[in-house]
């Protein structure tokens, strides 16, 4: 009898996998995965049955570790957490007989925020500009409610060369509702190889090193700098 695991990676580097991560993919018979992700882990793929797909190949991936599944242990992997803009919701809706169990990760989000100190210390939110599966329309709705609700926002894809203007259309509806001294941070290839952190406001801030590896945090209404740290408080008198 088969299993599959649906295991998030967390941002790519293995130090920052969980330990159950871990242990699963050195575990299972076969791993399924993105091309790119699979590179992040090769030192725990060897005598390994890998299946690889490209960068849109998500459900035929899915597809392929459910059908491995039947019979093999399996683990069809995503960067970050499995739940979180990766695998597991796919997979369980695609799901029939086989056995499934999501193995969580660190988010982009989580990654990113570590590198700056503590921006997400309260209410907070991800929204993904990419409109691949998402109406452009109800990712600007987004926008607006979570920026009114002065929740703390993470963007997640942020931009391509195929939508160039959402995440300054994103930053112009914020500022509706916060001040020029908001903090904004920038980070790319989160805890990775080629990491990068710029760190802006509201008032300042340029996309000019935004592309789609990169997670933009944008404070709440509270969100300071202390140095070079982005903090949002939670409420202590201190």
């Amino acid at each position: 009898m088969g299993k599959l695991y649906v295991v998030g990676i967390g941002p790519g580097g293995l130090e920052y996998m969980t330990l159950k991560a871990k242990q699963v993919i050195e575990d299972v018979d076969i791993v399924v995965g993105y091309t790119k992700y699979l590179e992040m882990i090769k030192p725990l793929l060897k005598d390994k049955e890998v299946f690889a797909t490209g960068m849109r190949g998500e459900e035929d991936r899915c597809k392929k570790a459910l059908e491995l599944a039947k019979n093999k242990t399996v683990a069809v992997i995503s960067t970050g957490d499995s739940g979180i803009y990766g695998m597991a919701g796919l997979i369980l809706q695609l799901q029939e007989n086989q056995e499934v169990e999501v193995i969580p990760g660190v988010t982009a989000s989580s990654s990113a925020a570590s590198i700056i100190g503590a921006p997400l210390m309260h209410d907070n939110c991800n929204i993904s500009l990419s409109d691949l599966l998402t109406p452009y329309d109800l990712i600007k709705k987004r926008i607006k409610l979570a920026a009114e609700g002065d929740f703390i926002i993470s963007l997640y894809n942020p931009k391509s060369n195929g939508r160039p203007h959402y995440l300054k259309e994103a930053i112009e509806t914020i500022k509706e509702f916060r001040g020029e001294n908001t903090p904004i941070a920038v980070v790319k290839h989160a805890l990775r190889e080629g990491q990068e952190v710029n760190l802006y406001t509201l008032g300042n801030f340029t996309d000019e090193k935004v592309d789609m590896m990169s997670i933009v945090i944008i404070g709440n209404t509270k969100s300071f700098y202390k140095g070079d740290k982005f903090i949002t408080p939670r409420g202590y008198n201190v």
